[in-house]
């Protein structure tokens, strides 16, 4: 599981993501509105990383655990 920093950094870019695609939308402003929906990526892609080194980071243990009964 990501911890806080991680977390809040992931929602921050969520937001800011949102914000910035609802205010090109409201404004017609077509660069703005993709500068928010790839902040919005960016935080989907943050996370999807975070989730997977926290995958291996526990597999890794595991094996490092098992090891270590083995002896």
């Amino acid at each position: 599981m990501p911890d806080m920093k991680d977390k809040f950094d992931i929602e921050k870019d969520r937001l800011k993501g949102k914000y910035n695609e609802a205010v090109g939308e409201a404004t017609d402003d077509e660069t703005q509105e993709l500068k928010g929906k790839l902040q919005q990526k960016k935080a989907d892609l943050k996370e999807d990383f975070e989730e997977a080194k926290d995958k291996v980071s526990d597999k890794i243990n595991d094996i490092l655990d098992r090891d270590d009964k083995d002896r």
